[in-house]
């Protein structure tokens, strides 16, 4: 019997044999365990054989449920996106309030599972989870007057948004301290502010608004304001065309 495709495992297509032993392992604990090795590793840190040695089963036997890591982490990145969130009570009339929700959600499934950042671009299957997020925001937008492809496209530029801010704040997991940093930037303000009055200005101004340190991890206040600015420009757009 041939290998199961990457949509076969995804979508749960392949008809599973009805006889024979009881099978010892199963396809969602093997998932979850590669889950859990790139959660504390990160993702370079996954082989098929470094899998089974934490299962405590040979990796040959692991083929019999997955044929490589190609499929592994397809799956897996399927179940670490998880179901999408339900439009909470009234929200099902705002179309803003659903994508604000969304892209609020989706931004914490990266950051609990940062090596997702890596899996989840170019052109590959999608499976039911991940087909799910994309239902849900484009449902968000039906009645708004947007085209289907304009809908797609604000899908993307969300998306677009929540993955750069989560890969930020991922970079800056286990890099200077906050702390340092500043100190980096004031001696070089010292030595140079005078010609770069506009970040000196405005960094000053955003340590003074927030009283902390502007090099602490931000990613939350830049994830707001991002998406409040976009919806407030489709707004513009959607009241053009319901006009």
């Amino acid at each position: 019997m041939p290998s199961p495709t990457t949509v076969e495992l995804l979508w749960g297509t392949r008809q599973r044999p009805k006889r024979g032993p009881k099978p010892a392992l199963t396809l969602a604990g093997i998932v979850d365990e590669a889950i859990a090795l790139a959660d504390a590793e990160g993702l370079a840190s996954l082989s098929m054989q470094r899998l089974a040695e934490r299962l405590g089963y040979t990796k040959m036997s692991l083929y019999r449920y997955v044929p490589g890591k190609e499929q592994l982490t397809a799956l897996m990145l399927d179940a670490a996106l998880g179901a999408p969130p339900e439009p909470e009570p009234g929200q099902r009339a705002s179309w803003q309030a659903a994508l604000r929700q969304w892209a609020m959600t989706i931004f914490g499934r990266y950051r609990a599972h940062p090596w997702s950042l890596e899996l989840a671009v170019g052109v590959r299957p999608m499976g039911p989870n991940e087909m799910a997020w994309l239902e849900v925001a484009l449902a968000a937008l039906s009645g708004t007057g947007l085209t289907g492809p304009e809908r797609l496209d604000t899908v993307v530029l969300i998306n677009g948004h929540v993955r750069s801010l989560a890969q930020q704040s991922r970079a800056a997991t286990g890099a200077q301290p906050a702390e340092q940093v500043a100190q980096q930037f004031a001696d070089m303000m010292a030595a140079a502010g005078d010609s770069y009055p506009e970040v000196r200005a405005a960094f000053v101004e955003e340590a003074a608004t927030t009283g902390a340190s502007p090099f602490a991890d931000n990613a939350g206040d830049a994830l707001h304001f991002g998406i409040e600015r976009i919806l407030d420009g489709l707004a513009v757009l959607v009241a053009a065309r319901t006009g």
